[in-house]
């Protein structure tokens, strides 16, 4: 039976489930993703999935927010910026919600299996 199995999407900082020590490398990757305040809190050190239920919200959070300058830009930043600086915003705006939308599929897989769930290698 194949073990230590990370699905697709899986972050690189974090050892496959079951893997030694994989349950610190995910808190530790969690507290990176998280305000630097959430270090400071007793209950998200030690509990592993609770933490990363933190980091799942904190991410919707970035998301949402990504996604409301971008349904914003154009109105927002017409009297205070010129065409090509509000179209390099929303370019930013863009990569970033791509790249929120990868960690908030990561942070999904983590908490997943610090639930307990298993993923299988597929052929």
């Amino acid at each position: 039976m194949v073990t230590n199995v990370a699905p697709p999407g899986w972050p690189r900082e974090v050892r496959p489930p079951d893997a030694p020590d994989w349950e610190s490398t995910a808190s530790k990757w969690l507290l990176d993703l998280c305000p630097p305040e959430y270090r400071g809190y007793p209950a998200l050190r030690r509990h592993a999935v609770v933490l990363a239920r933190f980091a799942v919200l904190h991410v919707e959070a970035s998301l949402a927010a990504v996604r409301r300058g971008l349904s914003e830009a154009r109105a927002e930043l017409r009297d205070v910026a010129e065409l090509d600086v509000i179209e390099a915003a929303i370019a930013t705006w863009q990569r970033e919600e791509a790249r929120l939308q990868g960690v908030r599929r990561a942070v999904g897989l983590v908490e997943e299996a610090l639930r307990g769930r298993r993923y299988v290698a597929r052929l």
